[in-house]
């Protein structure tokens, strides 16, 4: 069964819930630059995702320096977002 792209309705819906995350330029992704205390509460938090990810088989692309994390948000297979980007982006706002 395909995943569905969400709806430029959904989209506006689920940026308006999640404020730290942008639309990356192509409208395809979700970005957020998250920061954290010190490098072991940013491994922490991607420790905590990274379990999540594999329950949900849905992978976040990120990127980490010391204490901050660049996390984008794509269904590869929807060729864009879908509700999987939104439910993780919301997992994401939780452990933050």
């Amino acid at each position: 069964m395909p995943i569905a792209r969400l709806t430029d309705a959904e989209l506006d819906a689920a940026l308006a819930e999640l404020p730290r995350w942008s639309l990356r330029a192509d409208g395809l992704a979700l970005e957020a630059d998250l920061k954290f205390a010190d490098f072991n509460a940013a491994f922490g938090f991607m420790t905590r995702v990274a379990i999540y990810a594999e329950k949900a088989d849905h992978h976040p692309e990120w990127f980490n320096v010391y204490n901050t994390v660049r996390v984008t948000l794509t269904t590869h297979d929807a060729d864009g977002l879908s509700q999987r980007d939104v439910a993780m982006a919301r997992f994401i706002e939780g452990v933050v």
